[in-house]
């Protein structure tokens, strides 16, 4: 039995050329590693001088323009030139954490029905404790296989597998007509909900483990986000039946029970009325994940004067200059900042002008400098 390797690439670091050791010292011997490169010069300036690609004769480069790639089409692409029975797609960030990568995901890619298997993705030593959490939320200690059965339960996390790091039996991939020509995100998913609707399972190899994370900041996030809505509202006849809000709730809630763990007290502070907020947070289950929830209607003034927030942090029972409040907008920065509380502005639509600036401790650009603030590592 013959796997290959398959990994788009842009712009690799020096770190590649580690990635490339630990795949070929893998137990499970790789036939071919596949190269998609974007943008031929920045792989040339990273590979000039050294000695790699000679040493491994197994290394195949193939170069595409950065306007020719497509996640779907470019995944397409490398699959047609591995003759394999099982290829394997990784991205060139994805850190082997060991020389069994291969061994485990294969050993779960066994079963009959098994089109697919996924590896976990562990942080790495810089990411921030809310992406290591994350990484803990999404790839458990637990393998598991999932198919049709699972979908009424997990809802759209019955589709959820990672290109980061996912081995394919040829046999099944070429039966369900592969990845989708074009998608700007989110190929892994499309064919794995291809796959459980025709009657197979995607598999999650706990013990295949990459070092893979991302401290993403604001705005690389909500791209993130925007391109995943976009590829699922690109294939209604895939997602359009299954609910997506499930796992972001159940994430929500388990970042505000891990900051609760760790003794950071949160409170919500809102100009809304209590029985609207309580109302909303309640449809979604988020209306018991904070110690408290105050109301601008529950004291003398709102925003922007300082009463709501002077309340919050008396019925938390700290002082305000303890507590640090992520605003958007200018009247609650001004309201946070007479309490005398650490205003930390989290910027929406508008980015502060220089009166905001000369009210607020800071901008926050990510998560990392929100856990920063708080003293928390």
């Amino acid at each position: 039995m013959k796997v290959d390797i398959i990994i788009p690439v842009y712009k690799p670091d020096k770190s590649f050329f580690q990635s490339i050791e630990k795949l070929e010292a893998q137990t499970i011997p790789v036939n071919r590693i596949i190269l998609m490169n974007t943008e031929e010069k920045y792989f040339s300036q990273l590979f000039y001088g050294t000695r790699l690609l000679k040493k491994y004769s197994n290394i195949d480069v193939y170069h595409l323009s950065k306007k020719e790639f497509n996640h779907g089409k470019t995944r397409r692409q490398g699959v047609k030139k591995s003759t394999a029975d099982i290829f394997v797609m990784m991205t060139q960030d994805a850190m082997p954490r060991d020389e069994y990568l291969l061994e485990n995901l294969l050993k779960v890619l066994e079963g009959e029905k098994v089109a697919a298997a996924y590896g976990r993705q562990l942080p790495g030593q810089d990411a921030n404790p809310i992406e290591s959490y994350l990484r803990e939320f999404n790839y458990p200690e637990k393998s598991e296989i999932k198919s049709a059965k699972d979908i009424e339960t997990k809802g759209i996390k019955a589709f959820f597998c990672s290109d980061v790091c996912c081995a394919y039996k040829r046999s099944i991939y070429d039966e369900l007509g592969g990845f989708v020509r074009h998608t700007i995100f989110n190929e892994d998913m499309i064919y794995a909900a291809g796959a459980i609707k025709a009657g197979y399972e995607i598999a999650y190899a706990a013990q295949a483990c990459v070092v893979h994370s991302h401290n993403y900041k604001c705005m690389q996030q909500l791209r993130r986000n925007f391109d995943l809505g976009v590829s699922q509202a690109d294939h209604p006849e895939i997602f359009a039946q299954v609910p997506s809000e499930g796992e972001g709730i159940k994430s929500v809630k388990a970042t505000a029970a891990y900051l609760k763990e760790k003794g950071i007290k949160t409170s919500i502070a809102t100009s809304s009325p209590i029985e609207r907020t309580m109302k909303y947070l309640g449809r979604v289950g988020l209306d018991k994940s904070f110690d408290e929830i105050v109301s601008g209607y529950m004291v003398p003034h709102g925003k922007p004067e300082p009463d709501v927030f002077l309340y919050a942090a008396k019925k938390l029972g700290v002082k305000p200059d303890e507590c640090l409040v992520l605003e958007d907008s200018p009247t609650g920065l001004l309201a946070a900042y007479r309490a005398g509380c650490i205003p930390v502005m989290v910027p929406d639509l508008d980015q502060p002008d220089d009166e905001v600036k000369s009210r607020i401790f800071a901008v926050a650009d990510d998560l990392m400098s929100v856990i920063r603030m708080s003293k928390y590592k």
